[in-house]
């Protein structure tokens, strides 16, 4: 169960970002030796969509084989989903997304407010037909842009806290669809707003796969009865496997689709409780119901480059129900954050 962060998640601390960045290599330097030849392949842009996807998928095996016994390794690889990760740009890299800067609004939409208490900041664009390519475990709109909003505390001096906790303040976070015909131009943020650095983004497909309390996880190997203690000693917890998993993909981890890279507990169930009106903790059968409905449908992670700094090394997640997801049209969204 996560509880409600203790510190707003706006803003920007260049000496905890890079500290987030070094606790991601260290330790372990060894175990990521082994992925160079595959990094430089992806630096470089080579090998189609399907290839990477594949590519990750038999690291990702290769890893389970190591330190997993082979039945768990078999039963574990079962549960991986398709993602698409979002990396900074290179050269010649196709954009899929952008971070901050200024977004491209047509003339007649306006920049979300969250009434009574101010606009919006810009996080970060999608561009869903660059995607299009990409495996992926959600339906998105097979074309135009999602922009991603949030009531970051810039405007009110982080006097107001968008949180799942208290369901009635997620109107401070918001995604737009903006179709693939309309006419946008950049537009600059409202006073009282300091942009994000832009940040050009590519989409490289990977494969996902579910953490500790994640209910997916429990289904599979944690016996009935079973407390999270005792569940902790599993193998598929274990701390050599999980730094090997970690170390595919250091730095900073933006995403669509698949299972969330967690801080705290699971997203799912942290926008279940919030849908069905708050104030529940603990196990409940309504919101295990709920919170099987909902998927990741973007996580934007801390990024120095951005100047993005969610809390303590956190991350912003929008979610979706999968039944209303659908390739003509976004389908309504929810929010939470997590930090350390």
């Amino acid at each position: 169960m996560t509880a409600p962060p203790d510190q707003p998640p706006g803003g920007s601390d260049p000496g905890l970002s890079v500290l987030c960045e070094l606790l991601s290599l260290w330790p372990g330097w060894h175990v990521a030796a082994q992925y160079r030849t595959r990094d430089s392949a992806r630096a470089a842009g080579t090998g189609g969509k399907g290839d990477h996807v594949t590519a990750d998928r038999e690291l990702v095996g290769e890893i389970a084989d190591r330190y997993l016994p082979e039945d768990v390794a078999a039963r574990w690889a079962r549960l991986l989903r398709p993602a698409a990760a979002l990396r900074h740009a290179g050269p010649g890299a196709r954009v899929a997304a952008v971070l901050g800067g200024e977004p491209g609004l047509p003339d007649w939409v306006e920049w979300p407010v969250w009434e009574g208490h101010g606009p919006l900041s810009f996080v970060a664009a999608i561009d869903c037909a660059a995607l299009a390519a990409v495996p992926l475990d959600i339906t998105l709109p097979s074309a135009g842009m999602l922009l991603f909003f949030y009531f970051d505390g810039q405007y009110d001096n982080y006097q107001t806290t968008v949180g799942f906790w208290e369901p009635s303040t997620l109107a401070g976070a918001r995604v737009l669809h903006i179709g693939p015909g309309e006419a946008t131009s950049p537009r600059a943020c409202p006073a009282g707003l300091k942009p994000y650095q832009r940040v050009e983004l590519t989409a490289e497909p990977v494969v996902s796969f579910p953490q500790f309390e994640h209910p997916d996880l429990h289904a599979v190997f944690k016996n009935p009865g079973a407390d999270l203690r005792s569940f902790l000693q599993h193998p598929v917890n274990g701390d050599a496997f999980l730094e090997a998993l970690s170390k595919r993909n250091p730095g900073s981890c933006h995403q669509v689709g698949g299972y969330a890279t967690l801080v705290q507990g699971p997203v799912e169930y942290e926008v279940a409780t919030a849908a069905l009106g708050g104030g529940i903790r603990g196990e409940d059968r309504h919101v295990s119901a709920e919170q099987a409905r909902w998927t990741l449908l973007a996580q934007i992670d801390t990024d120095d480059r951005a100047g993005m700094m969610w809390g303590d090394c956190g991350a912003p997640y929008w979610l979706s129900r999968r039944e209303e997801m659908t390739a003509s049209d976004l389908a309504p969204t929810s929010f939470t954050w997590q930090c350390a």
